[in-house]
């Protein structure tokens, strides 16, 4: 009886936390990410939190992404039609505005095929040109996909702009999520 009483417990125990494991409060590099964010009137959970370091040890930045409808799924990070943000505190003064956006760019034309990237090099140079102040230790940069209305780029607490239509928004999402990006920082915003 008390095997039995134990061995319910415990399935109830891992039930409970694979049902919330995409909502729960999330800390990496000190930067602590809240489980629930309303972003454009949406209630959103934070998917995955992941960090970039460069050289071994320069730690850059850690990142926080929410979804409406929380993925482990890459393609449904990339193309499903709902609210997501990227919540991104630097921790680094190393980050200057044109290694950031001649990283962006790269990585924009590296992670999606030759016609896209030509069908858009005006908003990837847009984008670009956004990040326009080096960054430093505290300072943040969030992008926020809204259907119907595209991405919109905030830089250092500044809503710069907003990319329409969700074309270009799937291509910014494939560099963080697409077969050619970094690993490790994949797997830790799919909470992998």
């Amino acid at each position: 009886m008390i095997n039995r009483l134990l061995f319910l417990l415990t399935a109830l125990c891992f039930i409970f936390s694979a049902g919330t494991g995409f909502s729960q409060d999330k800390e990496i590099l000190g930067i602590k990410f809240p489980g629930e964010k309303v972003v454009e009137g949406k209630t959103l959970k934070l998917n995955g939190v992941a960090y970039l370091k460069k050289y071994g040890f320069v730690k850059v930045y850690a990142g926080g992404f929410y979804l409406e409808n929380p993925t482990k799924n890459p393609y449904e990070a990339i193309e499903s039609e709902q609210v997501k943000h990227f919540d991104l505190h630097y921790l680094t003064s190393k980050a200057t505005a044109k290694k950031l956006q001649d990283g962006f760019k790269e990585l924009m034309i590296k992670c999606n095929s030759p016609s896209l990237v030509s069908a858009h090099r005006e908003d990837i140079e847009k984008h670009a040109s956004w990040m326009d102040k080096d960054m430093a230790p505290g300072k943040t940069s969030k992008t926020t996909y809204v259907p119907g209305v595209g991405l919109i780029v905030e830089y250092q607490e500044e809503v710069k702009g907003t990319i329409p239509g969700k074309e270009y928004a799937q291509m910014y999402y494939r560099y963080i999520f697409g077969e050619k990006a970094d690993k490790k920082i994949k797997k830790g915003y799919l909470g992998q």
